[in-house]
C-alpha cells in the first residue's frame, strides 16, 4: 500500500522532514516513490515552514494512498492557510 508520510532529514537536534509517497513496507528514511514537499518544524523568520504540492497529494490520495496522522494534519493546515486571505 502506498503511504504519504514524513521522511526525516537534517542534522541532529535540527529536524527537517520531506513529505514523500512511499510503499508502506519501506523504512522511514528509505526509498520513496515521489517527494511531495517538505516540513520544517523549526522555521524562523522568513523561512517557509510547510511547502506542499497539493495537486500531487490529491493525485496519490485519489489512487488510494493513506496519509499518516501527522501528514493528514499538515494537509489540513495547508488547505486552511491557502483559503485564508493574507
Amino acid at each position: 500500500m502506498v503511504t504519504i508520510r514524513l521522511a526525516r532529514a537534517g542534522a541532529k537536534k535540527r529536524p527537517f522532514y520531506h513529505i514523500v509517497a512511499t510503499d508502506s513496507r519501506n523504512p522511514r528514511d528509505g526509498r520513496h516513490i515521489e517527494r511531495l514537499g517538505y516540513f520544517n518544524p523549526i522555521a524562523t523568520g522568513r523561512e517557509q515552514q510547510l511547502n506542499l504540492d497539493r495537486e500531487r497529494v490529491d493525485y496519490w490520495l485519489s489512487k488510494g494512498a493513506q496519509a499518516s496522522a501527522r501528514v493528514a494534519k499538515l494537509i489540513k493546515d495547508h488547505a486552511r492557510a491557502q483559503a485564508a486571505p493574507s
